[in-house]
């Protein structure tokens, strides 16, 4: 089974500052350092990737954008600034899109035809945004967690690559991320925080159990290999977000230690590629209809 490596392009930092400290900030060096290992490590092993950028970064980095389309990966688009679907309207996401979009196809000089929502904030209270996806030329989006979740997730959506029938009659592809059912619950494997919480066994054996039915689909972030810290100015905050903003922050350090070692097990035991490698390869996959979705 060929499955999906995706990287999402996104610095801890600037992302941080903005969602829990409200301030705005560059993306700092460390996207640039962490992700230069990730490109070494992909070379070493000879595997392509999807990269979802995000537009602050390609801004800020251009250069490093031009790299990793040079090296043979997928460039596709992680919106501009990082803010949930949620907290905008249906222009603002639209504008948010576009503007990526032309952002990264003029670095690349090719299309951008992939999207991948901040924290997978498409779900059933805004599939209105694939119906936006699909108006403005993308071919597949892969937001949707088919989990029941506190901060994202779409209860019962289709665990498989599917075709979306919109109400417009357009279409997009939809590349789920992967659960696999452990005791009648779906459970999250194979990306993000779940990669660095879980052993390594866990995930290879979830990994191996969805790759007999389906392509697996992995994600990563640049700043999961990197451990190292800094201080913190928190004292704007309220002490009840003082408190939420230390929780995340702990549990977003937690184990990255551990993820070079991971990341390079996964790569000597799996077979991956860039997702449309793997639409290409899932001829036979299902429809899924969204209803009600402008």
């Amino acid at each position: 089974m060929l499955n999906a490596l995706t990287i999402d392009l996104e610095d801890y930092w600037d992302v941080y500052s903005r969602d829990w400290l409200g301030i705005e900030i560059e993306p700092t060096e460390a996207v640039l350092q962490n992700t230069q290992w990730y490109l070494e490590t992909l070379k070493r092993f000879d595997v392509k990737a999807t990269f979802f950028v995000l537009g602050g970064v390609a801004k800020v980095f251009p250069n490093l954008i031009k790299q990793i389309a040079e090296d043979g990966h997928e460039i596709a688009s992680h919106g501009m600034g990082h803010t949930q679907i949620f907290k905008v309207d249906k222009e603002e996401f639209r504008r948010d899109i576009v503007e990526s979009k032309k952002l990264l196809e003029d670095l690349v000089s090719c299309p951008v035809t992939g999207y991948r929502a901040p924290t997978f904030s498409i779900m059933p209270e805004t599939k209105w945004a694939l119906e936006v996806l699909a108006e403005v030329g993308f071919e597949y989006d892969s937001s949707v967690f088919p989990i029941s979740g506190k901060r994202y997730g779409w209860p019962g959506f289709h665990k498989g690559i599917c075709k979306v029938e919109l109400t417009s009659e357009r279409n997009i592809i939809e590349v789920p991320m992967s659960t696999i059912s452990v005791v009648g619950r779906s459970v999250p494997v194979g990306g993000g925080g779940y990669v660095r919480i879980f052993p390594y066994w866990f995930t290879r054996w979830a990994l191996r159990c969805i790759e007999r039915q389906r392509p697996g689909i992995v994600y990563l972030h640049p700043y999961e290999i990197d451990a190292r810290s800094k201080r913190i100015d928190i004292k704007h905050l309220s002490l009840e977000d003082q408190r939420k903003a230390m929780r995340h922050h702990k549990m977003q350090l937690r184990n990255r230690k551990t993820m070079r070692e991971k990341i390079i097990k996964l790569l000597s035991e799996f077979e991956f590629a860039p997702i449309r490698q793997v639409i290409a390869r899932c001829g036979n996959m299902g429809s899924w209809a969204i209803k009600g979705a402008g």
